[in-house]
């Protein structure tokens, strides 16, 4: 049984971890590279490992606490290409004020290049224990980790806007069927709702039992896996997607920054409405984009997360290097929505 003693918290509150990791072979999807998603799952790795270099595993914590262990914020910049079968030194730096409900965390990942010691990835993460209450009554927690439970996810994100009342809407027909597949982007009446007037694309999807985790609910990874599909999606629908531009150019987008922030709980099977907002264009080198996710819920639209994502263009050289590119005037006014 794993006791959770004040020694432990203040473990994991003050003491720094490094661990080596190893970049994942499913993460390479051109050449040896490894995308955006990937790199955040080693973040991610970091961390639990941290917990249970503290020893406060995420499972002992479930199995005899009924806490789940779940990032609810997470800010990464990516400084240099990863690459496959690469090991990285992880060091993450907890942090916690006597008033905060969630850790903090910085991670940085660092790997040889050149011969030297060369930062490659800097991310900031926030973490919460979220109270089981599904499968088996909720129990009171231990003292020394009180202040970090909760009953449901979610953080306060500054300037984000009320959703839409929807209560005028006709949603009989705004169901995906499982034969759908991955969902739909229209006609829909929620979806272009969410859209009107803005540079946007939407997607409505169910929430499938392999994105969620504890039983229930959709989790940090997966707003990760939609982040990246939707920019897949929207690509598409703009006539510049990944494998056509790869195709005809071999350009390939790149993504320095990643942003995501968990406003509410998503539950499995419930419907997904992503809606990816282009923000921002600077200098036709790179641009920024907004994801904002929401389901319907008692008749009401209701945001359950929100983040940012920052793309530019690749040109891969051959199979070991690429250079950044600008974008041209197809790209340029695919993005801006322009005909």
């Amino acid at each position: 049984m794993t006791t959770v003693t004040d020694s432990a918290v203040k473990a994991l509150l003050t003491s720094e971890t490094t661990v080596p990791l190893r970049t994942r072979f499913e993460g390479a999807n051109i050449c040896t590279w490894i995308g955006f998603k990937h790199i955040n799952y080693l973040v991610e790795e970091a961390i639990l490992l941290h917990f249970a270099e503290s020893g406060l595993e995420a499972r002992a914590l479930y199995t005899e606490h009924g806490l789940g262990v779940d990032l609810v914020e997470l800010d990464t910049r990516i400084l240099s290409a990863l690459f496959m079968d690469e090991t990285v030194e992880a060091r993450v730096v907890p942090k916690a004020g006597d008033e905060d409900t969630a850790v903090s965390f910085t991670v940085t990942l660092t790997g040889e290049r050149d011969g030297e010691d060369t930062k490659l990835v800097a991310a900031r993460a926030k973490a919460v224990l979220r109270r089981e209450s599904y499968i088996e009554e909720a129990s009171e927690p231990p003292a020394p980790i009180a202040r970090f439970v909760t009953d449901r996810l979610g953080t306060p994100v500054r300037g984000l806007q009320t959703p839409p009342d929807i209560s005028g809407l006709d949603l009989t027909a705004a169901t995906t069927s499982l034969s759908a597949g991955r969902g739909t982007t229209g006609p829909d009446p929620v979806l272009d709702l969410l859209t009107a007037g803005t540079n946007s694309f939407g997607w409505k999807w169910r929430i499938p039992y392999p994105y969620c985790h504890f039983s229930e609910r959709l989790q940090m990874s997966s707003y990760l896996r939609q982040m990246e599909e939707v920019v897949d999606l929207f690509l598409a629908d703009r006539g510049i997607s990944v494998r056509t531009l790869m195709d005809e150019r071999r350009w390939i987008p790149a993504c320095p920054h990643s942003k995501i922030q968990i406003v509410e709980e998503a539950l499995m099977e419930e419907e997904l409405y992503t809606v990816y907002t282009v923000e921002d264009i600077f200098k036709d080198f790179t641009y920024t984009s907004r994801m904002d996710c929401y389901v319907v819920r008692d008749g009401k639209l209701v945001q359950t997360a929100t983040g940012k994502v920052t793309h530019g263009y690749a040109v891969v050289d051959n199979r070991r290097e690429w250079n950044l590119v600008t974008f041209d005037e197809r790209v340029a006014k695919a993005l801006r929505g322009e005909a």
